[in-house]
């Protein structure tokens, strides 16, 4: 990617380049322009701003960012990113295991980038017969949280087996000096989960977060792509058919009505596994703009 020749600048909560969040207008967004990010090495970025607030406002660009897997970021991704778009925490919610087969990312090296590991998936260690029932007993559980959808079980079980790294997570999105950037290894079930939390959590109207989860699905072939072709994602990929990569937007509506019914919402979720006033103060400062 081609950018302009510019100083490095640091300005926490905006763009130092306005034009850095290239906008892909495909219609995937009912309320609005899908703020796609361009990237050689990532194929599944987005920015977060600009989403409306239930009782006024919008959420802020260049404040929090999602993606999928960073490890084939080019140079000049690099230099967006840090240097154009001002991020300065990586939220990394893929699993140790998957961190020591991926090894060292681009990012990892770049001064003034704080990272930040959250796995929110139980850490069963290695490939072994162990891991694979492991998966299993996971698989069925997941059924049987919601049995209505899989998918949206599976995703509680993030609140269930990993609360601690949940909320850190959020932590430090909200801790974030300038913007926080979430990812997992696609981008839409891990972060998408992250991502949704946080919005309504501040108070995003929550079709917009259906919504903004709904649009990984017009990158998925281009996600899995990506992934078949790694030595980490590839034999997993492989084993399974396409559909079960697909992202349905019902998927997160059925998984905030859950939040809803068995946990009073987000909010009461999140302040019972010690989210704080003071962590939604700073959260909602990080990410709102009044209207």
């Amino acid at each position: 990617m081609n950018v302009p020749s510019m100083p490095h600048v640091r300005e926490p909560f905006t763009p130092i380049w306005p034009g850095a969040l290239l906008l892909a207008r495909g219609g995937v967004c009912d309320s609005g322009v899908m703020p796609w990010i361009k990237l050689d090495g990532a194929v599944n970025v987005r920015d977060l701003g600009g989403l409306p607030i239930a009782d006024g406002g919008l959420t802020v660009d260049g404040r929090l960012l999602r993606a999928d897997n960073l490890q084939d970021l080019s140079p000049a991704d690099v230099t967006m990113l840090t240097r154009h778009i001002g991020v300065t925490t990586v939220v990394d919610l893929r699993s140790s295991y998957e961190l020591e087969l991926e090894g060292p990312a681009p990012l990892d090296d770049v001064a003034g980038v704080r990272h930040e590991h959250h796995p929110v998936l139980p850490e069963v260690g290695a490939a072994t017969d162990v891991v694979a029932e492991a998966l299993r007993a996971k698989s069925d559980r997941d059924r049987t949280r919601y049995p209505a959808n899989p998918v949206t079980g599976h995703y509680l079980g993030y609140l269930e087996d990993r609360p601690d790294q949940v909320v850190g997570a959020l932590r430090d999105i909200a801790s974030a000096e300038g913007a926080a950037l979430v990812h997992c290894a696609a981008g839409k079930d891990r972060t998408g989960v992250v991502v949704a939390l946080a919005l309504t959590a501040v108070g995003v109207d929550k079709q917009a977060v259906i919504e903004d989860y709904a649009a990984s699905a017009e990158r998925v072939e281009a996600v899995i792509d990506r992934l078949r072709r790694s030595r980490t994602y590839g034999p997993d990929i492989g084993s399974k058919p396409a559909s079960s990569q697909m992202v349905r937007p019902e998927t997160m509506a059925a998984f905030l009505e859950q939040m809803d019914s068995q946990y009073g919402g987000v909010g009461g979720w999140l302040a019972d596994h010690g989210f704080t006033a003071e962590d939604l103060r700073l959260l909602q400062a990080k990410l709102c703009r009044a209207g």
